[in-house]
């Protein structure tokens, strides 16, 4: 499987974003996708992780109500639309992915993925 991360760029505070992350491989009917972030001299943060499956959600607090994830199976792709973005939104975004339907405890946890894009940057300006 591979995972290919895109849609980054340099906008400005409020704007929107929609990043893309592209799955190459095996069919997905039971897959979990996560988006996770890294600014420069910071840990890896969750974003936010949707299951395939059931289509169920789970967000980072820095996010909720901002950013939406959504998956589309027949282009075997997962979206990551990212509204009214801040400056400390800036950073390198990553998409990872796993087979099953991981739990929410569990989807914030980096670990729990098997798959990584190579990351897309997104820098918000104020």
């Amino acid at each position: 499987v591979q995972l290919q991360a895109s849609g980054g760029g340099l906008v400005q505070a409020g704007e929107s974003l929609r990043l893309s992350c592209a799955a190459s491989g095996r069919t997905f009917s039971s897959w979990t996708t996560g988006w996770f972030r890294q600014a420069p001299g910071q840990d890896r943060e969750f974003v936010a992780s949707i299951r395939w499956g059931d289509s169920k959600t789970y967000y980072g607090d820095s996010v909720k109500g901002r950013f939406i994830i959504s998956r589309d199976k027949t282009k075997n792709t997962a979206s990551l639309q990212m509204n009214s973005l801040k400056p400390e939104d800036t950073a390198v975004y990553y998409c990872a992915g796993r087979y099953g339907n991981l739990i929410v405890g569990v989807m914030p946890t980096p670990s729990a993925y098997d798959y990584w894009g190579q990351g897309t940057l997104v820098t918000v300006s104020s």
